[in-house]
């Protein structure tokens, strides 16, 4: 009940957002399906789709299990802007985002949002495999298959706009849950509006297989993966969840297969970088951190060589079982050989904290800042680490500088409040909490953190009292463009 009452939220929230750019979506339904993308623009425009996004990620936030891990966000965001760099039709900024879910999933919806499952890393073999399926997320939405589908409306007239965008975030994020929400109000053929349609998979497969050869990856590693994921489903009674809204007919294999063929063998060298994030994954969302030490010390007796992402995964179940003792020499080893590394900075930074060392941490952390000012992973644990020292004044100056350049991080917003908090900077505190509110589309909850913050404002701070009241109207009427339909 509550997922479905999520998504009857969604499709007023996204309706509603979308007044306020343009026309209602509600009177664009009169459109065929066009042969090119760029053609889906009459049915939604580039600002209305970014609108659309920005609610639909809103919700995805509020109700499903979204990682804030800065490394793996910035290895996600490295890997996909390199993919966009070498994409063609790229209309507007992509953003890159982590859900904690062992099924092997990506999908990409309205505006540039591409949404991971930690699964999908876990049973990749490598990075090309791993940016093989990112470049096809990032060909869905360059060719606009999410806007030619509303064009499509036409053709089932059972199924509202609205509907089928709540559809859409519901099949994308769960696939299980989302046809069963579907199935149980809507045709079959309702739910066929809901996966990617034959045509647009042949499409994205093309161009996301160009799109990983010109960023320097192997081609034929979307074979390898499309090959793999077959084979699950010979042997699975249940198909990845990938494979619920991407459909794979033999054809569509072979088809990969003799495209792949066309592109020249490239050796790749193992990533590190791909092995470290599959290391953390494995040991801090895909396995409890006693099953994943056991995971790991099976897998170093197994391998004698390059198992350096191996022993980080060890050092990570190490930390996580609070056995500091076996995993500082660890991490210690790893980030002498190598003391740039952000994997293991970070992880060293969690070590430090919980043997009582902030201070050091601080220390360990500042010259690194200076080395790279507003990198995520350095300055989050930067400021984390200041706060666990009860340095507050000087996490707060991380963090508002960090704001500066990244407004949208919703782990600096969320630090930043602590920050006041400590320091009892409580219309500040309150200010920040709504800020963080507002991204999960909460804004009534945003408007009564507004409030509260105005109550510790004093009478002779007029500037500030003007504008946390322009800020209360503003998330008041938010709420009640949300509510209206």
């Amino acid at each position: 009940m509550q997922l479905k009452s999520a998504f009857i939220t969604l499709c007023s929230a996204a309706l509603t957002f979308s007044l306020l750019v343009s026309e209602p979506l509600k009177a664009q339904t009169n459109f065929t399906l066009p042969d090119l993308g760029t053609s889906a623009l009459q049915a939604l425009p580039l600002e209305k789709e970014q609108a659309i996004g920005e609610v639909m990620m809103m919700q995805i936030r509020g109700s499903s299990p979204v990682i804030n891990d800065p490394v793996l966000d910035e290895y996600l965001t490295t890997i996909g802007r390199k993919l966009v760099a070498n994409a063609n039709d790229v209309r507007f900024p992509f953003s890159f985002f982590w859900i904690n879910n062992s099924e092997i999933n990506a999908f990409a919806f309205y505006g540039g949002h591409v949404g991971v499952h930690t699964g999908l890393i876990a049973q990749a073999d490598n990075e090309s495999q791993f940016a093989s399926v990112l470049g096809h997320e990032i060909a869905h939405v360059t060719q606009r298959h999410l806007a030619r589908r509303i064009q499509q409306q036409q053709d089932n007239s059972a199924l509202t706009i609205a509907g089928m965008i709540a559809g859409i975030l519901a099949t994308v994020v769960a696939p299980d849950a989302g046809i069963a929400i579907i199935s149980a109000s809507q045709t079959q053929s309702a739910f066929s509006q809901l996966t990617h349609s034959r045509s647009a998979e042949q499409e994205a497969d093309r161009i996301g297989m160009q799109t990983l050869n010109n960023a320097g990856f192997d081609p034929r590693a979307s074979s390898e993966f499309l090959t793999k994921l077959a084979a699950q489903i010979r042997y699975k009674y249940k198909p990845p969840a990938f494979l619920l809204t991407h459909p794979l007919p033999e054809s569509r294999v072979s088809d990969v297969r003799l495209r792949a063929e066309q592109f020249p063998v490239r050796l790749m060298n193992a990533s590190l970088e791909f092995n470290l994030a599959k290391s953390r994954v494995l040991a801090r969302y895909d396995n409890k951190p006693e099953n994943a030490e056991d995971l790991f010390r099976k897998l170093l007796r197994e391998n004698t060589y390059n198992n350096t992402a191996l022993k980080y995964g060890l050092a990570i179940s190490l930390l996580d079982q609070k056995k500091l003792d076996e995993a500082a020499p660890i991490l210690d080893e790893l980030l002498k050989n190598d003391p740039k590394n952000l994997f293991y900075i970070d992880t060293h930074t969690d070590l430090l904290i919980a043997q009582k060392k902030a201070d050091e941490a601080v220390k360990f952390l500042a010259d690194l800042n200076q080395y790279r000012p507003n990198n995520q992973v350095i300055t989050l644990n930067y400021a984390n680490s200041a706060l666990e020292a009860e340095q507050y004044e000087l996490a707060e100056n991380i963090l508002k500088s960090f704001l500066l350049e990244k407004p949208d991080h919703n782990l600096g917003k969320q630090l930043l409040a602590d920050a006041y908090k400590k320091q009892d900077k409580l219309a500040s505190y309150h200010e920040a909490n709504a800020d963080v509110l507002a991204q999960y589309g909460a804004y009534l909850k945003a408007a009564d953190e507004v409030q509260k913050a105005l109550n510790f404002v004093e009478p002779t701070q007029l500037v500030k009292q003007q504008r946390l009241k322009a800020l209360l109207t503003q998330y008041r009427l938010l709420q009640k463009e949300l509510a209206r339909l």
